[in-house]
């Protein structure tokens, strides 16, 4: 009798596939390193706590919109040209300057007259990122304006300037896109 020897490659299939994601493995855990993930900060607090009380964040910043007004004063602005990929409406944005610079508002409320107790923080920060973020958590009264203390911004690229204004239990959002052309 002659005896048949025959080859499976099963074994070796196996071993490859096994090889295989492992590899994919790394390479995914490895790529997802490289680009972390930020957290937002639309409420100007930690996006968990604003997850929790959305409702009554919405609520609350409801009522302070049916109330009050909050205007940026005193900034010059860049047009912008709307995208023609695009169907979102591009608003105009803040023009920064390299070095320090300040941020006046007014909150008045619906028949004009300034609101002088509220309680103003103020943010600088970037888009997709909180490393450069600027916290003001007080910002005083200068007349009939909330005026900023100088902040130096240094890098050049998009910004975003964040308002919150508190008057006992409603709380006021106000959120400006700004940009800070680089040097030629």
């Amino acid at each position: 009798m002659a005896s048949e020897s025959k080859k499976t490659y099963w074994p070796h299939m196996i071993i490859g596939f096994l090889l295989l994601a492992i590899v994919l493995g790394y390479w995914t855990v490895r790529a997802a390193k490289s680009m972390p993930v930020q957290e937002t900060n639309d409420y100007m607090m930690k996006y968990q706590q604003a997850d929790i009380n959305i409702n009554d964040i919405i609520e609350s910043k409801q009522r302070f919109d049916s109330q009050y007004l909050i205007e940026l004063k005193d900034v010059e602005t860049m047009v912008m040209t709307d995208n023609v990929n695009s169907n979102r409406v591009q608003h105009d944005q803040v023009r920064l300057s390299m070095g320090p610079n300040h941020f006046s508002y007014t909150v008045t409320d619906k028949s004009g007259s300034t609101v002088s107790d509220a309680n103003v923080s103020f943010l600088l920060t970037r888009p997709h990122t909180t490393v450069d973020d600027q916290m003001i958590d007080v910002v005083p009264l200068k007349g009939d304006r909330y005026v900023t203390p100088d902040i130096n911004i240094s890098k050049p690229g998009r910004y975003t300037l964040r308002l919150r204004v508190k008057i006992g239990n409603d709380t006021g959002y106000s959120h400006f896109e700004a940009y800070l052309q680089p040097k030629k």
